[in-house]
């Protein structure tokens, strides 16, 4: 059902990004699992990279949801089914942005959005959105998630 709406939408779920540093993709304990942060990389490249200001916060958006979408993929690889998810917990999103920028919500609802879109009610979920001086790779945006999974 999930595979479908991801079609619907013209979402073709990419390789999962391996770990740019010391750590693994995904931790599961009993029913969750959390997903480490997600930048918006494609084919082992950073996509959206640079400092998020008002001038380019369209750009920001699509780096945030690109990260949602590799936390998809995350997802897929642990779990083969994206079925199995029961619940998006949290979402935790970072911008890297100028020091004037505030519309660091603005910028991670483009990810909250497209959750919500594919998981419904079962996609609601709490987050945070904040600024950061820099990022990994300098990339745009980073997300991380907590998912409820069936057991």
């Amino acid at each position: 059902m999930i595979e479908e709406k991801l079609e619907s939408l013209g979402i073709k779920l990419p390789s999962p990004p391996t770990p740019a540093g010391s750590y693994i993709p995904a931790v599961r304990t009993g029913n969750l699992i959390f997903i480490s942060g997600q930048i918006p990389m494609e084919n082992g490249k950073v996509i959206f990279t640079g400092k998020v200001s008002d001038e380019n916060l369209e750009t920001a958006q699509k780096s945030a949801r690109m990260c949602a979408i590799n936390i998809l993929a995350q997802i897929k690889r642990e779990l083969g089914d994206l079925d199995k998810v029961s619940r998006i917990v949290r979402l935790s999103g970072f911008v890297n942005s100028e020091p004037e920028f505030s519309q660091h919500p603005k910028v991670i609802n483009s990810a909250s959005d497209l959750i919500y879109e594919i998981f419904g009610e079962k996609g609601k979920h709490s987050r945070i959105a904040v600024g950061v001086a820099n990022l990994p790779l300098n990339s745009m945006t980073e997300i991380d998630t907590i998912v409820e999974v069936v057991s």
